[in-house]
């Protein structure tokens, strides 16, 4: 079963380490086609597609891009033009993953093309900057980062080792087909939510919505897993969802590390999913410090340390009443087809009683707010039990299943 491997770079710099790639996935018996991302240069290698044909599936002629060439004109641009070409040779079949080649600016053009590509096409990209953060280059998309370690200027001894494996791993991805595919099969996929102080709640939920016959994905909503969930909700892989952690919101409004942006608890309302919704771990933030260090602001809050570098302040009453009002806010759209669950026995592993952030007066604040605020279409439903109570869990899973039934 051959397949084909997709090779993007800047073949103005890039041809030598390019032509190395596309040898070595063709002595694996698979086939690679060269785009070129370049426009200032020539090539010494012919390209498959040509930058040209980049620049101009983009929608601006090579030659308009070439009469003042700055990165900030040409590379949306060239990106453009290889999203298009990419996204028609998936869906025709032709293309069965992508390996990105680059520097710095070679990495954002790359990894912003497979950003824009579907979950589950194969993405590898040779970074010279992949040691570092990149949390930008990755975004929300299944991107897989191999650091180059040495610079990309030839292929030595060296760099051959690194580009003879990462070749491997894009055909070797190429030639494995998911058994499944998550739009079409069956009943529909059920995200669930996630974080540390709910791990056995959501163990628990997890294994109940498999018993009603169900697959379940579980996102630790920590930022990037709330937005990449909803991200898939709007791609048809997710139909349904326990929407169990919404710490996301807090350090949303304050700033924390788990903040899931603005659209976060807004798109399965507004695609009339099912949901069942908690305010799991919505009554702390999650903020980096300097290991075991108190920042001045929080020092009189309650507080624990998630990690040496991770800590934890209890939110106040209003403080917690604020993130109650966004909660609020951001589901004003949903019309119905919800449910929000409030544990009136704490929302977290660290918030029951005799835990380190215990808070009866911010609780009773925080599940005031939301009585007060919830938009009419959403069924409140009040339990005496933690979140982590297997009375609770079971309650919102049957509750779940019921509107998918």
């Amino acid at each position: 079963m051959s397949r084909t491997v997709v090779i993007l770079a800047t073949l103005d710099t890039k041809a030598e380490e390019a032509a190395f790639l596309r040898d070595r996935i063709v002595a694996l018996g698979g086939t690679a086609l060269l785009i070129d991302l370049g426009v200032i240069g020539s090539s010494p290698i012919p390209a498959d597609v040509s930058r040209a044909q980049v620049a101009a599936a983009g929608g601006t002629p090579l030659s308009i891009l070439q009469e003042a060439p700055t990165r900030q004109a040409a590379a949306p641009v060239m990106v453009a033009g290889a999203i298009k070409i990419l996204r028609e040779w998936i869906r025709d079949g032709a293309a069965h993953a992508v390996l990105g080649l680059g520097g710095t600016q070679g990495t954002s053009s790359c990894t912003s093309v497979m950003q824009a590509l579907p979950y589950g096409f194969p993405k590898l990209m040779v970074s010279t900057v992949a040691s570092g953060d990149t949390s930008s280059f990755v975004g929300i998309k299944d991107i897989a980062m191999l650091f180059s370690v040495s610079d990309l200027m030839g292929v030595n001894r060296f760099t051959a080792h690194i580009l003879t494996n990462a070749a491997a791993a894009a055909y070797g991805m190429a030639r494995s087909e998911a058994p499944v595919d998550p739009v079409t099969a069956g009943k529909p996929l059920i995200a669930v939510t996630n974080l540390g102080v709910l791990t056995e709640g959501a163990t628990l939920a997890v294994s109940l919505l498999r018993n009603a016959g169900y697959d379940v994905v579980v996102f630790h909503a920590a930022g990037a897993g709330g937005r990449a969930m909803e991200q898939l909700m709007k791609e048809g892989v997710v139909g349904a969802v326990f929407d169990y952690a919404l710490g996301e919101i807090a350090d949303d409004v304050f700033d924390g590390l788990r903040a899931g942006g603005p659209e976060r608890l807004t798109v399965a309302g507004s695609l009339g999913l099912p949901q069942v919704l908690c305010p799991g771990g919505a009554e702390h933030l999650g903020l980096f410090v300097s290991a075991n260090v108190v920042p001045d602001k929080y020092k009189d809050h309650q507080h624990v340390f998630h990690s040496p570098v991770i800590f934890v302040p209890r939110l106040n009453r209003e403080e917690i009443i604020r993130v109650a009002e966004d909660i609020c806010r951001r589901l004003q759209h949903t019309r119905g087809n919800a449910v929000m669950m409030l544990p009136l026995a704490g929302v977290g592993r660290y918030s029951v009683a005799g835990g380190p952030l215990h808070d009866a007066d911010s609780d009773s604040a925080f599940f005031e707010a939301i009585r007060a605020g919830l938009p009419p279409g959403i069924e409140l439903v009040e339990v005496d039990a933690n979140a982590e109570d297997p009375a609770f869990i079971r309650e919102a899973v049957r509750r779940l299943v019921a509107m998918l039934n």
